[in-house]
This record gives C-alpha cells, sequence and structure tokens, in this order.
C-alpha cells in the first residue's frame, strides 16, 4: 500500500501520527505540506473517501484566520476551495494522508487503525 504522508514538522498532532506509523511499520513517502500541498486530485480523492470540504481546512490555523476563512468558505465553489488549498499548505488539516483506497484527514487513531491496520 502506497502512502503519502503530509505533514508539518512544527506540528505535534503530525509527530503523534508520525510515531503511529513509524511503530506499526508502515511504510510511507512523508511530504512537507507547507512547501508542497497535496494536490487538488488528491483533495477530490479525501473528499470521495466521506470528508466533506470544510473537514479539509486547519480551521484553527494562523492562515485560516487571518484569510477570514470562517466567512469566506461557505461561499466558494468547490473548485475555489480546492485551489485555494493547493496554493497555501497552511491551511490544510493535517496530517493529510494520501493511500491507494482513499484518505485520512487529522489523526484519528481509530480511523487511522481501520485504514491501515
Amino acid at each position: 500500500m502506497a502512502v503519502r504522508y503530509y505533514s508539518y514538522k512544527n506540528c505535534g498532532t503530525c509527530r503523534k501520527a508520525k510515531k503511529w506509523l513509524v511503530e506499526r511499520g508502515v511504510a510511507f513517502e512523508e511530504v512537507a505540506i507547507r512547501d508542497t500541498p497535496p494536490s487538488i486530485e488528491e483533495f477530490q480523492k479525501a473528499l470521495a473517501a466521506g470528508y466533506s470540504l470544510k473537514a479539509l481546512f486547519n480551521s484553527s490555523g494562523g492562515d485560516y484566520r487571518e484569510l477570514g476563512m470562517k466567512d469566506k468558505l461557505p461561499n466558494l465553489s468547490e473548485a475555489e476551495a480546492l485551489e485555494l488549498l493547493a496554493g497555501r499548505g497552511n491551511l490544510v488539516k493535517r496530517p493529510f494522508v494520501i493511500l491507494d483506497t482513499g484518505a485520512l484527514v487529522g489523526f484519528k487513531e481509530a480511523d487511522w487503525q481501520k485504514a491501515l491496520g
């Protein structure tokens, strides 16, 4: 199974998730989310996996507040929102993981266990 793991080095949840992957021997490719945000296609994969558009955004981040996303997001089209996410990694809820079979957004151990065993 190919696992692409987008993270930010200063994110505590990302470190916790990475530790979880390593402890279980899950092979993964780590990508710095700020330098290389996920692609629009990868966000579409997360949407297809059942995540809402809003769930893809890091609503507690500074960029989210700075851009006034709380008020802007409801008025954006899906295409506009995905373009914004793909262009600004700090807006993305992390960790963000792409799998052969779908995606994981954020770190909920039960969801990760189910998806990655």
